[in-house]
C-alpha cells in the first residue's frame, strides 16, 4: 500500500478512501470542538473580531498607516462577506480548516484506518489548535489546515516533476497572514526541494507571489517597521502548569498568553496526554516509519524540525529575539515562536497515527483491534475534555448590541471625517460579549469608516509600544492637560469625531466638542473640522496596486495548468 500511495502521490492524486472516513471524523471533531461558535451570532475573542460588513479601507489594502498585520486576510474577508456575509464566513473559516487538517493528516499518514483516524485526531484536538482559536489567530489556523495539503501537493511536484494545478490556490490560502506564509514556504521548499536550479525559482517565483501584499505594504512602511523589544519576552513561548516547556512544545502546547491555555493542559491530564502523544509517537517512530509513504518523510522531519527549532530558539533566547524585532525591519514576526509549531504538527500526526496502528496490529482478534483503535482515536479528546463545545463555552457566538447597529445606520449622516474609538485601549471586555470575553475594540472594525484605534497593548502590566505613527499622534493628543487642548491636537491629527463607548472601570478624557448622536452605550462628538489627512503616495497605490494584481493572478494559474492539461489529454 505504502507503494501505491507513493505512486499516487507521484500521479499527484491522494486516493479518496484515504480522506473520506477521516474527514468525516475531522467534521464529527470540529463539530464538537466548536460547539456554540457555530451558533446563532459571532465569536468575539481576543483578536477575533467578526463584523457583518467588513469595509475595504485602506489598512486592509496594505496603504493605510499601520503595519500591514492584517493583510491579505483583512482585504479577503472584506470581499467575500460581500457575498455569504460576515456571520456565515466566520463559521465556515472556522470549521472547514479543522475538517481540512484533519483529512490531510490522514492521507499523509498512510495506509490503515487505525492509524488515518488516530492522526486525524490528533491533527484537530491539539493545544495548538485550542490555544489559537482561543486568542482568535484565524488566518493562522487556516494556513494550519492546508498545510498538509502543500506538503502533499509539493511532495507531487517533486516526485513526477509536474506542479500541480492546486499548488497556487493552496499557497494563497496558506499565505492570509505573513506567519502563515512563511509556514507555507516553509512546506513548499521542503516537500518540493530539489537539486534542479529551474525548480527552486519557480518555487521562489510562488511562495513570492503568494505573499506579496504583506511583503509590498511591509516594504512601505520600513520606516515602521521595527517592533519593541519587550514583546519578545512577553510573546516568548512558555511550560503549561506541570509540563517544562519543551515537553510542553513537543505536545504542541506552549502559547505565551496563560489565559487561553485549557485548565486541564496545566494539571495531571496535561502531563497524561503529552505522555501519551509521546508514547505514540515514539512507537510509530520506531515500528511505523517504513509504513509512511516514503516521499512524505523527508518533508515531514523537515518541517518539524525548523516548527520545534524555532519555538525552541525563540523561548531559550528572547533578548536575541527582541534585538532582532527592535533592529531588523519585519523580524517581529519571530516574537511569537509558538506559532511555528504548526509546522511540528504534521510529523506529531503521523507518528501518532503509525503508532496506534502499531499496537492495534500486535492484538490477536478483531474485537481488541477495534477497541484500541477506538480508545486511541478518542484519548486526546478524553484527556483534554475542557476544549469541548466551544472550549467549554468560551467561543459561543453573541449578537452585536443595538447600539452599533443604530450608530452604524446613523453615521451616514454625521459630520464627515476620521473618527477615535474611546476609551483609548486596544482591548476591552464588554458584557454582551459572553459576560466580558477579552477582545480586540469591535466598534473599531464595526463601522463603515475610519477609525483610530490604540494599538499599544499592555501584557501584565507591561507596556508593548504599537507600531501605527497615528495612533500615538492620537494618544500624545489625548495626553494634553486641558480638554481644549486635547480637542485641537486631535483635530490637529485629522480627527473629526470622538465616538465613546461607556465600558465600567475604562474612564475617559474629558475632551470639549459637540454631542451630535447619542445611543445606549455609545455617543458621538464632533470635534469641528480638523486638518485634511492626506492620502497615500501615489507610488505606494501603484505598488499596491500591481502586488494585488499579481496576487489575485496566482489562482488563475491554476486553472491554466488545468485548462492546458486536460486538452493535452484529450488530444491523445
Amino acid at each position: 500500500m505504502v507503494g501505491r500511495v507513493g505512486a499516487a502521490l507521484a500521479r499527484g492524486r491522494v486516493p479518496a478512501r484515504a480522506t473520506l472516513w477521516p474527514a468525516a471524523w475531522s467534521l464529527l471533531l470540529a463539530v464538537l470542538l466548536l460547539g456554540g461558535a457555530l451558533g446563532h451570532g459571532y465569536v468575539l475573542s481576543y483578536d477575533m473580531v467578526w463584523v457583518p460588513d467588513l469595509a475595504l479601507g485602506r489598512d486592509a489594502l496594505g496603504t493605510g498607516t499601520a503595519l500591514p498585520r492584517a493583510v491579505p486576510s483583512d482585504a479577503v474577508v472584506a470581499v467575500l462577506d460581500e457575498v455569504l456575509g460576515g456571520m456565515l464566513l466566520q463559521k465556515l473559516v472556522l470549521l472547514v480548516p479543522l475538517v481540512a487538517v484533519g483529512a490531510g493528516a490522514a492521507a499523509l499518514a498512510g495506509r490503515g484506518t487505525p492509524a488515518r483516524l488516530v492522526a486525524a485526531t490528533v491533527a484537530v484536538w491539539n493545544p495548538f489548535v485550542v490555544e489559537r482559536l482561543a486568542i482568535g489567530h484565524w488566518p493562522l489556523l487556516i494556513g494550519y489546515g492546508v498545510l498538509p495539503w502543500v506538503l502533499l501537493a509539493a511532495t507531487s511536484w517533486r516526485t513526477s516533476g509536474t506542479l500541480p494545478a492546486r499548488v497556487p490556490l493552496l499557497l494563497l490560502l496558506g499565505s492570509l497572514s505573513a506567519t502563515t506564509g512563511l509556514v507555507s514556504a516553509v512546506a513548499l521548499l521542503a516537500g518540493a526541494g530539489t537539486s534542479r536550479a529551474r525548480r527552486w525559482w519557480a518555487m521562489g517565483a510562488l511562495v513570492l507571489v503568494a505573499n506579496l501584499p504583506w511583503l509590498a505594504a511591509g516594504l512601505l512602511h520600513a520606516a515602521d517597521a521595527t517592533s519593541s523589544a519587550t514583546g519578545a519576552d512577553v510573546f516568548a513561548p512558555s511550560h503549561e502548569g506541570l509540563l517544562p516547556a519543551p515537553l510542553t512544545f513537543l505536545s504542541l502546547g506552549g502559547i505565551w498568553n496563560a489565559g487561553v491555555v485549557p485548565p486541564t493542559r496545566t494539571g495531571v491530564l496535561g502531563v497524561v496526554a503529552t505522555v501519551a502523544l509521546l508514547v505514540l509517537a515514539g512507537t510509530g517512530a520506531v515500528r511505523g516509519w517504513s509504513r509512511v509513504p516514503e516521499p512524505l518523510r523527508r518533508p515531514l522531519v523537515a518541517c518539524w524540525a525548523v516548527g520545534l527549532g524555532l519555538t525552541l530558539a525563540t523561548w531559550a533566547a528572547p533578548a536575541a529575539t527582541g534585538w532582532l524585532a527592535s533592529t531588523v525591519p519585519g523580524a517581529g514576526l519571530l516574537r511569537d515562536g509558538s506559532r511555528a509549531l504548526a509546522l511540528a504538527a504534521p510529523l506529531a500526526a503521523v507518528l501518532a497515527g503509525r503508532g496506534a496502528a502499531a499496537v492495534v496490529g500486535l492484538l490477536p482478534d478483531a474485537l481488541s483491534r477495534a477497541m484500541i483503535a477506538f480508545a486511541c482515536a478518542v484519548a486526546p479528546v478524553a484527556l483534554m475534555p475542557d476544549a469541548a463545545l466551544g472550549l467549554a463555552g468560551r467561543l459561543s457566538a453573541v449578537d452585536y448590541p443595538t447600539s452599533y447597529v443604530a450608530l452604524a445606520d446613523a453615521l451616514p449622516a454625521l459630520p464627515p471625517g476620521d473618527a477615535v474609538l474611546l476609551p483609548f485601549a486596544s482591548y476591552r471586555a464588554p458584557d454582551w460579549n459572553d459576560g466580558g470575553r477579552p477582545v480586540l475594540a469591535p466598534l473599531g472594525r464595526y463601522l463603515p469608516r475610519r477609525v483610530v484605534v490604540e494599538d499599544r497593548l499592555v501584557v501584565d502590566g507591561r507596556a508593548i509600544a504599537g507600531e501605527d505613527p497615528r495612533a500615538t499622534t492620537v494618544r500624545e493628543a489625548l495626553a494634553a492637560p486641558t480638554s481644549a487642548g486635547r480637542a485641537a491636537g486631535l483635530r490637529a491629527a485629522g480627527i473629526r469625531l470622538l465616538v465613546v463607548e461607556d465600558l465600567p472601570g475604562h474612564p475617559v478624557p474629558d475632551v470639549t466638542g459637540r454631542e451630535v448622536w447619542r445611543g445606549g452605550d455609545l455617543r458621538v462628538v464632533d470635534l469641528g473640522a480638523g486638518r485634511a489627512v492626506p492620502g497615500p503616495p501615489r507610488a505606494w497605490t501603484l505598488v499596491m496596486g500591481a502586488s494585488w494584481a499579481a496576487w489575485c493572478a496566482l489562482p488563475l494559474l491554476g486553472g491554466v495548468l488545468v485548462v492546458r492539461r486536460s486538452r493535452s489529454k484529450s488530444s491523445r
